[in-house]
């Protein structure tokens, strides 16, 4: 067992004021998990924690946009292999004298965040993991450091019990704190329907799908070109708007021509007006190959658009089938045709859906619950932290005949 972090005393919440909270992330480029964290920095309670972001790459677009409301710091690493970024980070931590440190996502700032805020003697190291497999799987070397970690925080139940369970964190360290969305910024609006059709120079009544995914591998956007290509007979008006971008844009662009699909898939590349893009749409989609709980799911049944996705992950605990969509089996085509053709078939099933969509997110992901999650468990593990600080201090002062020295408000 890795000791607890012993040089550096935890003094109590009330003597240190707002706890400086760090979130340790590659970069932030325009994506799920990414505007997930934007939107849980804006509603965090200045009074209780103070965020900032660390950027282990360049900030990203949503770094940039975000600079002027938070601390972003960012460049820490120079290569895949560069040790010295422990160091950048830890002097960092204790430069900023950190309270809790999160690392968002598997990988490198899973590892060097970890390890950085131990060295550093942060009271309170968690990790929140976002997905499944690869890219996010956990590995050997992040394994290593669970006895440093409080917390492993988990966005779905079934995601939880893949912690515990696959990953093999202890069950008493992980915390599920689902996933939640504005439902004030995304719901139906019937007026975008028109003005996104018209932006798309598509008629006012093609019907439209859509998916809101960065254009990488583990998305899948393959699958989505070819459904495309084979729903174009039975419904020649119906279009696609994929919102992202990433290194598979041109693979894309190629399949769609060689599918002579091309003029029905609209790839918009990163957008900010989303909520107004879903709330245009018939059926959201999304096909990827791992998942955890994505954002734009719950972004679009927010919207009252149903979903057809594939059963990866813990998607199965929002896209019920028949109730908020319809569920294919990874990598089948024949399943995600027949969904989302059925849907586009049934304009009041869409509806009824959609619906029940909007209640599942308003019961069980709202944007609130996720801050409040965030904020409680912050503040839970670093009392916890304080207590077992204090312990040990009174245990060494009596051991050595000495008092405790008192703390000062920074």
């Amino acid at each position: 067992m890795i000791p607890r972090r012993w040089w550096r005393r935890v003094p109590p919440r009330q003597h240190v004021g707002p706890l400086r909270m760090q979130f340790v992330i590659t970069s932030m480029p325009v994506g799920g998990a990414e505007t997930l964290l934007v939107n849980l920095l804006r509603r965090l309670d200045p009074a209780v924690v103070r965020p900032e972001v660390v950027c282990l790459k360049q900030p990203g677009p949503l770094g940039e946009v975000i600079a002027d409301e938070f601390p972003v710091h960012s460049d820490l690493i120079r290569s895949k292999w560069d040790v010295g970024v422990l160091f950048r980070l830890a002097r960092l931590m204790r430069r900023r004298q950190t309270d809790v440190v999160v690392t968002v996502g598997a990988g490198d700032k899973m590892f060097w965040g970890r390890l950085a805020a131990f060295l550093a003697g942060v009271p309170v190291i968690a990790s929140a993991l976002h997905s499944t497999g690869w890219p996010d799987g956990v590995g050997r070397l992040n394994r290593m450091l669970t006895p440093l970690t409080d917390a492993f925080i988990a966005v779905a139940d079934s995601h939880g019990e893949f912690l515990h369970q696959f990953e093999g964190f202890p069950e008493a360290k992980v915390h599920v704190i689902r996933n939640g969305v504005d439902c004030e910024r995304f719901r139906a609006d019937e007026t975008n329907r028109a003005e996104v059709r018209a932006e798309l120079n598509v008629p006012s009544s093609a019907p439209l799908v859509g998916i809101v995914a960065a254009l990488r591998s583990e998305k899948n956007h393959a699958l989505l070109v070819r459904a495309a290509a084979r729903l174009h007979e039975r419904h020649p008006d119906l279009h696609w708007l994929v919102v992202g971008d990433g290194p598979e844009r041109e693979g894309i662009e190629n399949l769609a021509r060689q599918l002579q699909v091309a003029d029905r898939i609209h790839l918009l590349g990163t957008r900010h007006d989303t909520p107004r893009l879903l709330s245009a749409l018939d059926v959201f989609t999304l096909c990827s190959l791992n998942e955890a709980s994505p954002v734009s799911i719950l972004e679009a049944l927010a919207c009252e658009v149903p979903v057809v996705a594939s059963d990866v992950g813990s998607v199965g605990e929002t896209v019920i089938e028949n109730r908020t969509g319809h569920l294919f089996a990874s990598e089948d085509l024949d399943a995600m045709v027949q969904a989302i053709g059925k849907l586009i078939d049934d304009q009041s099933g869409r509806q009824r859906l959609g619906k029940a969509g909007r209640d599942l997110v308003l019961q069980t992901g709202s944007l609130q619950s996720m801050v409040s999650g965030y904020q409680n468990l912050a503040t839970s593990l670093y009392d916890r932290a304080c207590a077992q600080g204090s312990r040990v201090l009174a245990d060494s002062a009596t051991s050595h005949g000495t008092g405790l020295n008192t703390i000062t408000q920074r």
